[in-house]
């Protein structure tokens, strides 16, 4: 049998320009260091079962591998390979899955269902799509720290999971290794990302396509909507590791109803509402600028943050100017402006949901921790993380591998994993970066001059 392995993927903030990019702007977003975490285990021949188990959703779910609707998906006319591009979900292949993806939950509340259905049709058309009648079982065990629903690209990440594992299983991934050719690296990056998009298919419907670019190839993109299709999306592969908070405000925003509040204020004010607009996209050109100047590196870094962070808090003003903050999203921000610490903005569409933190290199560690019981005490959570994370990664076999122990090596528990406390025990348990005497996970890495 293979041996236990995992693979692990980020989630994404928007650093700059959401809202203008709804009106043909150009923003970015970039991958932050919350991740999902999942971890497959071979069973023996006789077990002829897969099993779905999204620990911290309470998806959990076995099907009989010879009962899945193989011969719709071989058939002629519907076969994919893994080398395929899939940009639309095919109709005849959903009914087919649709009786066992239905299956799932039966007991629980329709909401929670619904999300539990959507998760296991991404799941079993992705399974289906490059997987075998003829495989051996498997257990796909998920755990994250990246807070659901609060538009951080969790099921983007869970995806990028998903599909870079069945790749590796069918062997049509190479790498990662120190070694690999960047240009092959880009392959193997397009390939993971192009099936994570047909994840995102399954559970969104109409995605963007971006969440899942960020958290396949790491650091940052930048992003078009254009007319017609998708998106363009461009690498930003000089992006720099900034340490950052996330901080959930924990109060419900609509997308949707944000989005058509500043589309009402442009048809009420055009002239006024395109200046604001304007003055966003010339934001996040002044940030593409200062990310492209290398003045990140040595004696000038202090400036580049302190000017990056200058840039976080004008976007924020502009974005208030739109009336997309939210009393929450303030509050926060007078909290940390109080506190010195750094500069904040809202992420994504406003209205509630999360503030991002740019954090200064100098703060005060004892300041941190008073300010995390303030906003402990408003009902807001806070999240220690990086911005510019590395995307995907595999740790194959799921061995940890201690360096002052040469090649004696901790195996991952199944166990342990399943029953990790939260976001900080699945980080102490397989975190990638957390144990700094821990070798293993391995990531691939975009070209430079993408």
């Amino acid at each position: 049998m293979a041996p236990p392995f995992m693979v692990s993927a980020p989630g994404k903030v928007i650093v700059f320009g959401e809202h203008a990019a709804v009106f043909g702007k150009p923003a970015v977003a970039a991958a932050i260091s919350l991740r999902s975490y999942l971890l497959v285990t071979t069973l023996s021949k006789s077990q002829r079962t897969v099993t779905l188990n999204f620990r911290d959703i309470g998806l959990n779910h076995t099907w009989a591998i010879h009962h899945l609707p193989w011969e719709a998906f071989n058939h002629a006319s519907k076969r994919k390979f893994y080398y395929s591009v899939v940009d639309h979900l095919d109709s005849d292949l959903l009914d087919a899955i649709a009786p066992h993806a239905e299956a799932v939950s039966r007991d629980f509340p329709e909401k929670e269902r619904k999300v539990h259905i959507r998760s296991a049709t991404a799941f079993l058309y992705l399974f289906l799509s490059l997987g075998s009648h003829d495989s051996p079982g498997f257990t796909y065990t998920l755990r994250s720290t990246i807070p659901i629903g609060a538009g951080l690209g969790s099921s983007a990440s869970i995806c990028v999971c998903l599909s870079a594992a069945l790749l590796l299983q069918i062997r049509t991934l190479s790498g990662p290794h120190p070694d690999q050719p960047l240009e092959d690296a880009e392959v193997q990056i397009d390939r993971i990302n192009h099936w994570a998009f047909v994840g995102e298919l399954c559970i969104h419907g109409d995605p963007s396509g971006v969440d899942n670019t960020v958290s396949a190839g790491g650091k940052a993109v930048l992003f078009n909507k254009n007319r017609s299709g998708p998106p363009s999306v461009t690498p930003l592969v000089k992006f720099p590791k900034l340490r950052m908070f996330v901080i959930d405000t924990k109060q419900p925003r609509s997308t949707a109803s944000q989005v058509e509040k500043v589309r009402r204020l442009r048809d009420n004010h055009p002239t006024t509402i395109e200046l604001v607009l304007n003055a966003i996209n010339q934001v996040t050109s002044s940030a593409l600028s200062l990310i492209s100047s290398n003045s990140f590196d040595g004696n000038n870094m202090y400036d580049a943050i302190d000017r990056f962070g200058t840039l976080v808090d004008i976007n924020h003003g502009l974005l208030d100017a739109l009336g997309v903050s939210h009393p929450s999203l303030e509050r926060v921000r007078e909290l940390v402006d109080h506190a010195g610490i750094g500069w904040t903005k809202l992420t994504g569409a406003g209205g509630g949901g999360c503030a991002i933190t740019l954090i200064r290199p100098d703060v005060d560690e004892e300041v941190v921790r008073d300010l995390e019981q303030k906003f402990l005490a408003e009902g807001f959570h806070k999240y220690e993380t990086v911005l510019g994370a590395d995307g995907v990664g595999v740790l194959w076999p799921a061995v940890f591998r201690n360096v002052l122990d040469g090649d004696n090596g901790e195996e991952i528990d199944q166990g342990k994993f399943e029953n990790a406390d939260g976001a900080h025990g699945i980080e102490q348990l397989v975190g990638v970066g957390i144990r700094e005497d821990r070798q293993g996970w391995r990531f691939w890495t975009r070209r430079a001059d993408s």
